[in-house]
């Protein structure tokens, strides 16, 4: 029988591609940020930047991040998450899966609401991926990141036969997941306004590949020599449809029975991309997260409060997910990078972590 033999965390930050001095100036898109505001631990109250940073100079805490926001800890932060990153390729390499199941989620890429399904899956032959390209006024710190998503176009074969078997199995085992076998050249559409999303958001038509989730595995884990891919799709970000995180741990022990019930002998790894906490650094959920998969506890992944993994600490779902397909294996942290940009505490929980 098929069986999973290696499970693969990782954070898609574009920090984790841009270039280390890049980690300060970037702190200006937080500051300049008008698109709704962010979702603040550890009561999910939506805030402007003024507000957030207001609110943090009243509480002890902004000592501590006062001391992070400093580009010794930033050179040193971003050297720790590119050995992570290497770490996780070799240990990629080294097990020599036939298949990879990726589980990350579209923002603002493929998807819009025209269609917006909760859970979804891409089994065509191959995936695109196509290099982003710049745009006017465009800050430096995200022009040097482009490349983390993808820097060659090229067409990444996807296991279309786990994606069939996936499929059915899934619809067989009461999970009424989307499918997609082909991308549209160009897409654009608008998301929100809804929940936390409090403006409608708007994406003129473009060339659009591979959603970053998965391009940054293609890119900076398997060093654009994948192996054969399977895209699993959820919609971590956007209300009103975001899988609870007990229906994503479920998902991934399905997941892992449908692989064990597959007539093949494949080796097959899982990656959750994405995650921690973001666009606020939210160390407590990212550490409460991080010791349940430690401990294998099920019972405290499929509990996460949702209002502490909203926006886009949503992503926290993806590992959820990885955790429940990877039961069988011991799970190890290799680096946790809580990440301050600004005195208001807006950054991100980067981790990386691997199921052997």
């Amino acid at each position: 029988m098929a069986k999973i033999v290696l499970g693969i965390g990782t954070s898609h930050s574009p920090m984790l591609s841009m270039a280390k001095e890049q980690w300060g100036p970037y702190a200006q898109v937080d500051k300049l940020s008008r698109e709704g505001g962010f979702v603040t631990p550890p009561d999910g109250q939506v805030m402007l930047y003024e507000e957030l940073e207001k609110f943090r100079r009243s509480q002890p805490i902004v000592a501590t991040i006062d001391k992070m926001c400093r580009d010794e800890v930033f050179f040193d932060q971003w050297e720790r998450a590119q050995v992570a990153i290497a770490t996780l390729g070799k240990t990629l390499r080294d097990a020599k899966p036939d298949a990879v199941i990726i589980v990350s989620d579209d923002q603002d890429e493929l998807l819009f609401e025209d269609v917006m399904p909760s859970l979804g899956l891409y089994w065509g032959k191959t995936m695109r991926i196509v290099p982003r390209l710049e745009t006017p006024g465009m800050p430096e710190a995200i022009r040097s990141a482009l490349w983390g998503y993808g820097d060659v176009e090229m067409d990444v074969p996807v296991d279309h036969e786990l994606g069939a078997h996936l499929i059915h199995f899934l619809i067989e085992h009461d999970f009424d997941i989307a499918h997609s076998r082909y991308m549209k050249e160009e897409t654009g559409g608008t998301i929100g306004p809804a929940g936390y999303v409090k403006n409608e958001r708007v994406t003129a038509p473009k060339r659009m590949g591979m959603p970053h989730g998965w391009a940054f595995v293609v890119r900076r884990l398997m060093d654009n020599n994948p192996f054969p891919i399977l895209p699993i799709f959820q919609n971590t970000c956007y209300p009103p449809n975001q899988p609870t995180p007990k229906r994503c741990y479920t998902l991934g022990q399905t997941i892992r029975e449908a692989v064990e019930a597959w007539d093949s002998n494949k080796r097959v790894a899982i990656i959750g991309s994405g995650g921690l906490s973001h666009f606020v650094t939210d160390e407590e959920i990212d550490n409460i997260a991080l010791d349940a998969m430690k401990n294998k506890d099920a019972e405290t992944l499929k509990n996460l409060p949702r209002h502490r993994v909203d926006s886009a600490a949503s992503e926290i779902r993806n590992w959820v997910t990885t955790a429940g397909a990877t039961e069988h294996l011991d799970f190890e942290l290799l680096d946790y990078l809580p990440v301050y940009r600004t005195l208001a505490g807006t950054g991100g929980g980067w981790a990386f972590g691997r199921w052997q």
